[in-house]
């Protein structure tokens, strides 16, 4: 795109320039092309046509207005991290899928990539500085954190990281990211220690409970030498499918899909009175149900004995025990995903009491336990009405990765959420779960996050999964 420069401009007109933009909410620069383009036209098509006649070729690209009218808006913020150079490419895939990118630098950043580097990719300068003169007279950190759909930040640095979960506004990135009421991404990046730091976990924690979505960071080698495990940036490809999930309409993302989902434990009933369960309140399958509904999808939630109110939108089939289960979801299919979050007691009693087992002095009745159907493996396995996807969880309290590998392979599904239920957890009744995914492409580690933002992470990343598999 041509650039023109105007020297020796008035003071008094630059100035009625600036408080024009500042009146229509537009930079000095955008009110100039404004101003410009419709003196142009006024002069009207006919006399363009004499200058520069139709082409009888191929059709030209459209003008940049044209393209980007109605597109989606991204503001990119580049911490300073070795990483940034992945913005790089992330900006081309952005502008790829038709995203219009700006973008602002930290100070750091600077030492990594220049502005000029961005601001070729973006097709506008790179932002830099919250006291720049020729954007901060009319409050210009306020209109980008405005003038855009999502912002992404990436790489997020551990530094970057702490000042959001504090609220500090000490340079233009932290300025915008503060007053900003759009969904906010994040793409962590640093070293694992730092990532595995306490600091960090609590900041991410508050990050997340805010509301705000995290993509990576990823395992592997670090730019140091010697230096490996999880603090690699996601890859941009991955930010962006992070990008487009984010900007996806929410409540049509699995629209006319049909999602069968179990949650809560079973009672195994001993007689009348006393039962077998497993330590389960169901909070995590009913926050995804919600969420499935949330994202349009027609769910089906089979629900074990909670005390956790019903969600809306749903189809609710109340059961107590493993074998009243196993009916229920084999009534429900066919369905296009399962998920199978319910902590689904392994075993039963063989002969369980008519009557309530009395105290009688001789010692501890004798009871043999058979096994519970196991509903994860046979949905798996069904040679009709399986569930093109189907999602398993790994309740473990050691070797919680290694075992759900094993399970993965031995159930026969999908996709396992695995996740670490020992009591220092916390995991059983609280609010907060850390999640690893399972599959034969690998495993993700999901931070840890509230049960909802778990849920909505599930439905993004299903929602993803179905696109690609299209």
């Amino acid at each position: 795109m041509a650039s023109l420069t105007v020297r020796q401009l008035d003071d008094r007109l630059k100035k009625l320039l600036r408080l024009r933009a500042a009146r229509n909410g537009r930079s000095v620069e955008e009110e100039i092309r404004t101003i410009l383009k419709g003196a142009a036209e006024d002069a009207g098509l006919e006399a363009l046509d004499m200058i520069e006649p139709p082409s009888t070729g191929p059709a030209k690209p459209a003008r940049r207005e044209k393209e980007t009218t109605g597109a989606k808006r991204v503001l990119l913020i580049i911490s300073g991290g070795i990483a940034a150079y992945k913005s790089l490419d992330l900006i081309r895939r952005l502008k790829e899928r038709g995203y219009v990118v700006r973008a602002i630098m930290t100070k750091a950043a600077r030492e990594f990539i220049t502005p000029l580097s961005v601001g070729a990719l973006c097709g506008e300068r790179a932002f830099t500085d919250l006291f720049d003169p020729d954007s901060e007279f009319d409050v210009g950190h306020i209109r980008l954190a405005r003038e855009c759909d999502l912002v992404v930040v990436a790489p997020a640095t551990a530094d970057l990281m702490a000042k959001m979960a504090n609220g500090h506004a000490d340079d233009l990135a932290t300025a915008v990211l503060l007053a900003t009421d759009r969904k906010i991404l994040l793409a962590p990046a640093m070293n694992p220690r730092m990532w595995e730091n306490k600091a960090t976990r609590r900041n991410l924690a508050q990050l997340v409970a805010d509301g705000i979505a995290i993509v990576g960071p990823n395992a592997g080698e670090m730019a140091e030498r010697n230096e490996s495990g999880t603090g690699r940036m996601a890859e941009p490809l991955e930010i962006v499918a992070a990008a487009e999930a984010q900007l996806a309409n929410a409540s049509g993302a699995l629209a006319g899909k049909r999602l069968l989902i179990t949650s809560g434990p079973t009672h195994e009933p001993i007689d009348p009175v006393r039962y077998i369960a497993n330590r389960s309140s169901g909070k995590q399958g009913h926050a995804i149900a919600a969420a499935a509904a949330a994202a349009g999808a027609d769910v089906t939630l089979i629900s074990g004995p909670v005390n956790v109110p019903d969600p809306k939108g749903v189809k609710i089939i109340k059961v107590e025990s493993a074998r009243d289960m196993l009916k229920a979801v084999e009534a429900a299919l066919p369905a296009d995903i399962a998920i199978f979050a319910a902590a689904v007691a392994d075993w039963r009693v063989a002969n369980a009491g008519e009557q309530k087992i009395k105290k009688t002095g001789a010692g501890a009745p004798h009871m043999a336990l058979v096994e519970n159907p196991d509903i994860l493996s046979t949905v798996a396995h069904l040679k009709s009405k399986r569930p093109p996807l189907v999602i398993g969880f790994a309740a473990e309290t050691e070797k919680v990765v290694e075992h759900a590998k094993a399970k993965l392979a031995r159930k026969g599904c999908d996709w396992i959420l695995a996740n670490d239920v020992s009591p220092e957890s916390g995991v059983m009744g609280g609010d907060i779960n850390t999640i690893h995914l399972v599959s034969k492409d690998g495993v993700e580690n999901w931070p840890p996050q509230s049960k909802d933002e778990v849920a909505s992470m599930l439905i993004r990343r299903i929602a993803a999964a179905i696109g690609e598999s299209k």
